[in-house]
């Protein structure tokens, strides 16, 4: 079945129904959710399902090397689209017994990133288990049908919604609602946004402000707490001691001026959600704004398709946002939707509204013509891009031990892509990538039949994009014999699939740098030829410079004050720069490097933890992290010899080690 009905409707009540049934019957569910946030709210909520039954549930979205065979004792797995992708290209047994598959927010599949790879999973299931069942949800799919029809699904269409939504808009002062009814907003606040959320929290309810960007966010955010603060005999005031016990079980760690101007606004009663914030900062916002305990909270629109934290107001103050090479241009009626479905809270709220703002009455009419009664766009097939292309036909290839034509016609033939162009379409396509893979060496052709080489099978199973395989290889050649941090970190730093962040670093600390270290690079000619070149080499230095500080053992909170790296964007680039490595390990295996391989993977672990080399040992141990093993490091406890010699009673006495974390330290090296 394919499931279109509005947000809040009750399309996970239906797919957990379902995966209860397939469980009773000895089935298995996999759960596909694009985002990790996704996945262990989703976790959470099979969990309280199953807590008096036999059945288990689990979520699984990170470490792309592995088959996770321990993932065969669950009956319900959550993984990311990713995740499952990467299992299945690892040739995970335990997917045959696959019953069930969810593909939740189907509508991704339009997502020029991570639409391609929900794609191929959902082709490559339907093709390895046709017998499964296979249940599609999304909120705003406007050809459903055709979706449905590609999965071979029946569709499931309906606009009730258990709490009412109205969208408006508002001009000089009042809100015209799609129905026709006009609401007066008393401008509580000179900037429409706040005085609209203002009027909401005076009524009992929570709001949410959408903005394009960060900056925006974390502008409203204090507009709305200073608003709070002024209106207080309005509001009914901020639960102050809350925010506190809240921030101080959550915060201990992460002191930062991010930190304090977070919790600041909090205590105001406001916050921002955008994708700079940290694990433990976004858990710490996400847990307050459905506790009530903050009234306003100003979000990215990533939060729109990402975890459930309804509102009963949404104010959308702009249509409009900056796109990188087209300029400013209008948002998709999909996206305005979705800021719309996270109106009306069930449970609490007995309505939700939407209310956009417009500047004058020709924007109101755009407004009410184009968004308001307007169907969200067509979801359209991103799998043609070559990027796209090139990794997942190098994983078909990959995944079997030999592959002909007709192989690779009956799967591409069965994609969205081809249910939407046709497979001649993608012929061409899929010719020219061919090309690719078979003159670097990840495939090879005899006699009508495509195998992979045992480098390209190495990089399908590492989920990196072969051109990163390729950057990394062609380093290996020109690395001096003198290796550093600097040199590694410039291979990871240079590769595709490296996250590009927004730092501002001056120039002129970026060339001083670069002065101090030329020695440890490799630098290629063309930077002192061609402008756009030397611009690239410097943007890459920026996120060498970052990783250093944190492999140096620089905190958080100072790399931030130093460069403006917010912690969420700082995850990722740990994140993404240790898997790289880790993946230049592996290469340099099959190169037969063995000295660069070890320094690789050395890399990899100090990213992944944040440490010097010394103290790796300390910092593998669970609970311990890059601070405390500093502080046993530095108290004389050098290697796991030194702490098994030690009493409980000695290692508690570490500062911040505790007699807990002491015990679990010795029951880990016994």
């Amino acid at each position: 079945m394919m499931i279109s009905t509005p947000t809040a409707s009750g399309k996970t009540l239906i797919a957990m129904m379902t995966a209860y049934n397939h469980v009773r019957r000895g089935g298995k569910c996999l759960y596909l959710t694009p985002l990790r946030a996704l996945a262990g709210e989703k976790l959470e909520e099979f969990r309280r399902l199953l807590k008096d039954t036999p059945y288990k549930a689990v979520a699984s979205t990170g470490d792309y090397d592995s088959s996770d065979p321990w993932l065969a004792n669950y009956d319900v797995i959550i993984a990311t689209n990713e995740k499952a992708d990467s299992l299945i290209r690892h040739g995970a047994k335990w997917i045959d017994s696959i019953t069930l598959v969810v593909a939740d927010e189907i509508h991704l599949l339009g997502d020029p990133d991570r639409g391609p790879t929900l794609e191929m999973t959902l082709t490559k299931l339907l093709d390895k288990r046709p017998d499964s069942q296979m249940l599609a949800l999304s909120a705003t799919a406007r050809n459903a049908g055709e979706i449905a029809e590609w999965l071979g699904s029946e569709l499931i269409s309906m606009e009730w919604r258990p709490v009412p939504l109205r969208e408006g808009v508002f001009l000089d002062g009042e809100v015209e609602y799609s129905d026709g009814s006009v609401e007066e907003v008393e401008q509580l606040d000179y900037d429409p946004a706040i005085a609209i959320a203002l009027k909401t929290v005076v009524e009992g309810g929570q709001a949410l402000i959408f903005a394009m960007t960060r900056r925006k966010a974390e502008k409203y955010a204090e507009k709305a707490a200073e608003a709070l603060n002024r209106h207080e005999a309005l509001t009914g005031g901020i639960p102050r001691d809350e925010v506190i016990q809240m921030a101080r079980e959550y915060l201990e760690e992460d002191k930062s001026s991010f930190t304090d101007k977070l919790v600041k606004l909090m205590l105001g009663g406001a916050a921002f959600h955008h994708a700079g914030l940290g694990a433990r900062h976004r858990r710490l916002v996400e847990r307050a704004f459905r506790e009530r305990v903050l009234k306003i909270l100003a979000a990215t629109p990533t939060l729109a398709a990402g975890v459930n934290l309804p509102a009963r107001t949404v104010v959308i103050p702009e249509l409009w946002r900056y796109e990188a090479g087209e300029g400013m241009r209008q948002i998709d009626i999909t996206e305005y939707k979705q800021f719309c479905g996270r109106a009306g809270r069930p449970g609490y709220d007995e309505y939700g509204q939407a209310i956009t703002i417009a500047r004058k009455p020709d924007d109101k009419e755009i407004i009410i013509e184009k968004y308001i009664r307007g169907k969200p766009e067509r979801i359209w097939s991103r799998l043609g891009s070559e990027k796209h292309l090139r990794i997942h036909v190098l994983a078909v290839i990959a995944a079997e031990d030999s592959v002909d034509e007709d192989v690779l016609k009956r799967i591409f033939s069965r994609t969205f892509f081809s249910h939407q162009y046709g497979y001649v379409g993608a012929v061409a396509k899929i010719s020219k990538v061919m090309e690719f893979l078979l003159d670097n060496r990840f495939i090879k052709y005899s006699s009508g039949v495509y195998t992979s080489t045992r480098l390209g099978k190495r990089v399908s199973q590492l989920y990196i994009d072969p051109l990163t395989a390729l950057t990394i290889i062609e380093f290996a050649d020109k690395l001096p014999n003198q290796l550093s941090d600097w040199t590694l970190l410039q291979v990871i730093c240079s590769t595709p699939d490296t996250p590009r962040l927004g730092i501002k670093i001056p120039k002129s600390k970026l060339e001083k740098t670069l002065d101090n270290n030329m020695d440890k690079l490799v630098i290629p000619d063309i930077i002192y030829m061609d402008p756009d070149e030397y611009s690239l080499f410097l943007e890459r230095l920026k996120l060498m410079l970052v990783l250093k500080a944190w492999i140096d053992e620089v905190s958080e909170g100072e790399i931030y004050d130093r460069y403006r790296v917010e912690p969420g964007d700082l995850a990722v680039l740990r994140e993404r720069g240790a898997w790289i490595a880790y993946a230049a390990s592996e290469l340099m295996k099959i190169l037969e490097k063995p000295r660069l391989a070890v320094e690789f993977s050395v890399l990899s672990e100090r990213i992944e933890h944040g440490v010097n080399p010394e103290l790796l040992q300390l910092a593998r141990l669970h609970g311990v992290g890059r601070v405390r093993a500093r502080q046993l490091y530095n108290s004389g406890y050098r290697t796991l010899e030194d702490l098994r010699r030690a009493s409980v009673e000695e290692l508690a006495r570490v500062p911040t080690i505790g007699a807990r974390l002491a015990q679990q330290i010795k029951e880990q090296i016994t």
